[in-house]
C-alpha cells in the first residue's frame, strides 16, 4: 500500500464507488467519520470541497480491511498507518502489524567477489585518458597525487580507469586533483581498518583475501550510507 501519493482529484461519491462492491456497508458518513478520526486526509477546493486521491482510497481499503478482516480497533490501525507513513512494510497476509523491512544489499557498493578481482585491463597513459574523456594532463596531474598508479610496465587498470574519469567528472565542478587527496587519504585510512580487522584471522592467504575483501565491502556500504545520509539531511 503506498499510504500518500497520486494527485489524481477523486469525489467522495467516486470513492464510495470504488470501495462500495468490495465493502457494501461502507458510506459517506463512514468516510466522513474516519476522516474526523485522523486516518484519512483528503484535500480541500479553493470552494471547500474534498478531493480524494487514489492513495487516499487505497487507504480507506487498508482500514476497512483490518476492521473487517483483522477486527483492529481504530488506535491500532491508525498506529499501522503512522508505521506504513514511516516506511515500514506492510505484511502481505494475516494480522501481522507493519514492521520495520530488513536491510538490503546496496546496488553502488561492490560485492566481495568484485573486490577480489584480479585486475585484466592494462592501459598507457595515452589510452586511459582517452577512454576516461579526460586530458592527458589529467592523468599526469592524478599519477603525481598518487590517485591512479601504474604498474612495473608502465601500464594502467580498471581501478585507474574509474578513478580518472570520476575525477574528470568533478573537474568539470572546479574540484582539481589537489582536492582529491583527501579522497587518497581517506581510503587509505579504512585499508588500514581493514587490516586491523584481519589481524587475528587464522588460514592461508585465500582465506585472509576473502575475509579482507568482505571486511572492505562493509567498509565501503558504510561509507556510502553515510553519503546517502548526509546528502538526505541537507535537502
Amino acid at each position: 500500500m503506498s499510504p500518500r501519493g497520486g494527485r489524481r482529484a477523486m469525489t467522495i461519491g467516486a470513492v464510495l464507488a470504488a470501495l462500495s462492491e468490495e465493502f457494501p456497508d461502507v458510506s459517506i458518513s463512514k468516510i466522513r467519520f474516519l476522516e474526523g478520526e485522523g486516518l484519512i486526509a483528503p484535500g480541500r477546493t479553493p470552494a471547500g470541497y474534498r478531493t480524494y486521491t487514489p492513495a487516499d482510497v487505497e487507504r480507506l481499503r487498508y482500514v476497512l480491511t483490518a476492521q473487517r478482516d483483522r477486527f483492529w480497533p481504530l488506535r491500532v490501525i491508525k498506529e499501522s498507518l503512522d508505521a506504513l507513513d514511516r516506511g515500514l512494510t506492510a505484511p502481505g497476509e494475516g494480522t501481522a502489524r507493519p514492521a520495520p523491512p530488513r536491510p538490503v544489499e546496496d546496488p553502488d557498493v561492490p560485492t566481495a567477489g568484485e573486490l577480489l578481482a584480479p585486475a585484466t585491463l592494462r592501459l598507457t597513459a595515452a589510452e586511459l585518458a582517452g577512454a576516461a574523456e579526460v586530458e592527458p594532463a589529467l592523468v599526469d596531474t592524478l599519477t603525481s597525487y598518487g590517485l591512479v598508479t601504474m604498474d612495473r610496465d608502465g601500464h594502467y587498470d580498471e581501478s585507474a580507469l574509474a578513478v580518472t574519469h570520476a575525477a574528470g567528472q568533478l573537474a568539470a565542478y572546479g574540484l582539481e586533483p589537489r582536492h582529491l587527496r583527501t579522497f587518497r587519504t581517506a581510503a587509505d585510512r579504512e585499508l588500514g581498518l581493514v587490516e586491523q580487522a584481519l589481524a587475528p584471522v587464522p588460514g592461508g592467504s585465500a582465506a585472509r583475501a576473502e575475509h579482507e575483501a568482505k571486511v572492505a565491502r562493509a567498509c565501503v556500504a558504510l561509507h556510502v550510507a553515510l553519503v546517502k545520509s548526509g546528502l538526505r539531511t541537507r535537502t
